[in-house]
């Protein structure tokens, strides 16, 4: 739902920036059959979530311009803007190890590929680290059909069966909802012994959650701006550079279900605290030095083993990712959002902020959006 609604934002975005295009809005169900009107339409070109083999078919046998935003089915042979769904199971996977989570499973759906790349990314992600991942798969198109309770107690009984505390990655934020309420249903407490993590940050869909689930935001307005400004190349007769592009996830909105540290280290804990709660206050690690009174070799030591990063790229991973939330959801300028991550000159924050995210402020802040 949100998806969607923010990729028509992106591609409403293309139209005011650029000359206007006379659009049909035609909201139907993903896996829906063509419609009869189709193929007597005298369109320009089509923008489609809804590419079903069937789908797909019918629009390369009449050959009209076409950009599809979805690979439910893999490629369906079009050109095409789509989510980087192995970055985002990457991501989900960092979140969690980031909570000293050492235990990780997946929940996905079998019957749609996107679901499989993200479990990929995820596992590769693990795999850096040492980890792996149980996973568990049904159709999302029964649950679709018979409604999520026919799954609810196999769901449990998997929830369950998990050794704990686990970090667990849902492929969307439905898939979220289902494992948060499998683990009410079974008495199982998030996100102290299972942390749920899902994709697409449906606000509504999140806040609704017992607890609120975190998710990894795609950049899906960017994705529809993508696909327009691919459109348009089509509609003119220009050959694309790509005819797959795929568009990296802009972060994690993390709420309840991962608030947890699963790290049985009590020094360690404690550090990492200080650092949640002042890193953006400009908190040093001498000063954390002084509040957790170990050695600074010991803490460093420590912290690569549970967190995988010293105690400054800790604090610096938490200014960073306030700063990208401060970048796509408000009109700060930089010198504001330096101030409110704990740098006193912006230079140096746009310095840090292109080392650690790969991008300048001002392009991130223009991508996300």
């Amino acid at each position: 739902m949100a998806f969607g609604r923010s990729v028509l934002e992106g591609i409403s975005r293309y139209l005011v920036e650029n000359p206007p295009w006379s659009v049909q809005l035609d909201l139907r169900e993903l896996m829906a059959t063509p419609p009869a009107w189709l193929r007597r339409w005298e369109g320009d070109g089509i923008i489609t979530r809804s590419t079903t083999p069937e789908m797909a078919q019918v629009i390369r046998d009449w050959g009209i311009p076409t950009v599809n935003l979805t690979d439910v089915f893999g490629d369906q042979g079009l050109p095409a803007v789509l989510n980087n769904h192995a970055k985002i199971g990457g991501m989900a996977a960092q979140h969690l190890i980031e909570k000293g989570l050492t235990r990780f499973a997946y929940c996905g759906f079998a019957d749609h590929h996107w679901s499989s790349v993200r479990l990929a990314g995820f596992e590769r992600a693990l795999q850096t680290r040492d980890f792996s991942a149980l996973s568990h798969s049904t159709d999302w198109s029964q649950a679709r059909q018979l409604g999520w309770g026919a799954q609810q107690t196999e769901l449990v009984q998997w929830i369950e069966s998990l050794p704990k505390p686990i970090g667990v990655m849902a492929c969307n934020d439905f898939r979220g909802q289902h494992i948060l309420e499998a683990c009410q249903a079974a008495g199982i407490a998030v996100p102290d012994e299972v942390a749920v993590v899902g994709v697409d940050n449906d606000q509504v869909l999140c806040d609704f959650c017992n607890p609120p689930l975190s998710s990894v935001i795609p950049a899906a307005e960017k994705i529809g701006f993508e696909a327009a400004r691919m459109l348009d190349q089509l509609m003119r007769g220009e050959s694309l550079e790509q005819t797959q592009v795929l568009i990296d996830p802009l972060g994690v909105a993390e709420r309840q279900s991962t608030e947890v540290l699963a790290i049985d280290d009590v020094d360690v804990v404690a550090a990492l605290q200080v650092i949640r709660d002042r890193a953006c206050l400009g908190v040093t690690v001498s000063e954390i030095l002084k509040e957790v009174p170990v050695a600074r070799s010991s803490l460093e030591r420590r912290f690569r083993k549970y967190v995988g990063r010293s105690p400054q790229g800790e604090i610096r991973a938490v200014q960073v990712k306030r700063a990208c939330q401060l970048l796509i959801d408000t009109d700060l300028n930089l010198n504001q959002i330096a101030a409110l991550t704990g740098f006193k000159h912006s230079e140096y924050f746009s310095v840090v902020f292109k080392r650690e995210v790969g991008q300048t402020p001002g392009r991130y802040r223009s991508l996300g959006r």
